[in-house]
């Protein structure tokens, strides 16, 4: 077990970035697996506002583990590792998304949400979707219908619980711009629940 990684209880401590650095630059399974079950779902969510199917979004992911593999011996920590590491997906997301938007019939996203799950598989089945509110999937559905850097915004700051400057970093915004798209996101979000909730006479 790396030093760093401490489990107590069956609970591990997050290790701060130079442990987490000296395992993937050393190979460390541990410290590796560790950074996919905290980040991976996170990643995904945000890679999902790029690009069209759940499938594709998984392969950015992939391909994003890869590329921090080859590259984190280059980190010099100008920033947290979180941080390079999503802003590595970003780029990798955008990438993916620019090719899809020539080649990837709009059919092909059918039937799924927008945070890249499709519906069967969704919180656990349909009963654990269904236990998982209305609201959310509104919620959801609406996020999905917003130009790719409002998703990208609202993703990282209301679903991921980013603060400002780290998006703005990640996404290589100024906080003017960011603060402008999150407003707008928000007012959309708030749009689209209060017009289906106008259509059913109220919550």
């Amino acid at each position: 077990m790396s030093e760093g990684v401490v489990r107590l209880g069956g609970v591990t401590d997050f290790p701060p970035d130079p442990v987490i650095v000296a395992g993937l630059r050393n190979g460390d399974e541990e410290v590796f697996a560790l950074l996919l079950d905290e980040w991976s779902r996170g990643m995904l969510r945000l890679a999902r506002s790029y690009v069209s199917t759940a499938a594709s979004a998984e392969e950015v992911v992939q391909d994003t583990w890869l590329a921090v593999i080859r590259a984190v011996g280059t980190f010099e920590g100008r920033s947290s590792l979180r941080t390079w590491v999503y802003r590595i997906l970003v780029n990798t997301a955008r990438r993916r998304g620019e090719r899809e938007s020539r080649t990837i019939p709009v059919s092909s996203v059918d039937g799924e949400r927008p945070d890249g799950v499709p519906p069967e598989r969704a919180e656990g089945g349909p009963e654990g979707a269904a236990l998982a509110g209305e609201v959310r999937e509104l919620i959801d559905k609406a996020v999905g219908t917003l130009p790719s850097r409002q998703r990208a915004v609202i993703t990282l700051r209301d679903m991921e619980g980013y603060g400002s400057d780290e998006v703005c970093e990640i996404l290589s915004i100024s906080p003017a711009n960011q603060r402008v798209l999150l407003h707008r996101a928000r007012a959309a979000v708030r749009d689209h629940l209060a017009a289906y909730y106008d259509g059913k006479g109220g919550p």
